[in-house]
């Protein structure tokens, strides 16, 4: 996704391994305090303790198997009647609060229209976005539909759908500024990023300085007080800040030759719920409704590769 945004709720990191440790720490230390009574206590210790350790590994192989079997986290959406969609709820125009309080935007309407096609509602988790792909690995949620973009190091972890968008890259800088015109200008310069966001990563690998940010206002803010010197971020991104911001002092000074695209993950091994969302994909852009989406909130169709 691109840079921003939002209310803070989880911190990160995988949540694994705690229990495992626990039991094995506790399995060694009563077997010891057994040992040094009768043999007879000890026995029995051990024969508790390989039977406790046959009942974890027998628990544990269900709980991957489960893990691996995309079929049952489409089977928990379908039987729960609801499909829990992470989102940031303040990145314009993509995800975010209107004036009567209500989330709207792109991607959650098209988290909304991709439900409809499972047969279920959307339920949307509102976090920041550098904890959004930690709830869905605890299982708190069961996507992120808020412009996610591939990469290598989440392939590691979770399986993408096709694209549903395809939309440049911009490079935004203080309207004065005349130094930096291409993306090779950044070397050496200051960069208002998200610094997990894969615009901060590209902005670093032309040598930027990343400054950390969290929405597309505090970016143009420090660009205006030249604590920052220039921004990426997505096309639309841009356009939309400076269409409810006309007049503010700020220009896209370069665009990727490349687009890249929107993608919704799932947790590897879900494959029937890859294929589903897939298929409602299909159906959006066939239908037009893809179009219509991009058009209402971006002003122009960014939908197509054309």
């Amino acid at each position: 996704m691109g840079i921003l945004i939002a209310p803070a709720i989880l911190a990160a990191g995988m949540l694994a391994g705690c229990g495992g440790q626990d039991s094995a720490g506790g399995s060694a230390s009563d077997s010891g305090q057994d040992s040094a009574g009768a043999g007879s206590s000890a026995e029995e210790s051990a024969d508790a303790g390989a039977e406790s350790s046959a009942e974890e590994q027998e628990g544990g192989d269900a709980q991957a198997e489960d893990n691996t079997q995309g079929g049952d986290q489409l089977a928990k959406i379908l039987e729960a009647g609801k499909i829990v969609i992470g989102t940031e709820g303040t990145y314009s125009p993509n995800s975010y609060h209107d004036d009567s309080g209500k989330l709207v935007g792109f991607d959650v309407e098209v988290g909304e229209k991709i439900a409809e096609k499972l047969g279920v509602e959307a339920e949307f988790f509102e976090a920041e976005w550098d904890s959004l792909f930690s709830s869905m690995d605890a299982g708190r949620i069961d996507t992120v539909i808020n412009e996610v973009e591939y990469s290598d190091e989440r392939a590691l972890k979770y399986d993408f759908s096709q694209p549903y968008t395809y939309i440049h890259g911009a490079l935004m800088v203080k309207g004065d500024n005349e130094e930096i015109k291409t993306f090779e200008d950044l070397d050496g310069k200051k960069a208002a990023q998200n610094l997990t966001s894969s615009w901060g990563k590209m902005a670093e690998g032309y040598g930027a300085e990343l400054v950390s940010v969290d929405a597309v206002a505090q970016t143009v803010d420090l660009l205006l007080t030249g604590r920052a010197d220039a921004t990426l971020n997505v096309e639309t991104a841009f356009s939309d800040y400076l269409k409810k911001n006309p007049d503010a002092d700020v220009k896209v000074v370069a665009l990727t030759e490349d687009a890249s695209s929107s993608l919704v993950p799932v947790k590897k091994g879900n494959e029937e719920l890859l294929k589903a969302i897939n298929e409602a994909i299909d159906e959006l852009r066939a239908s037009g409704e893809l179009k219509e989406l991009s058009e209402k909130y971006f002003g122009m169709d960014v939908t197509s590769q054309e």
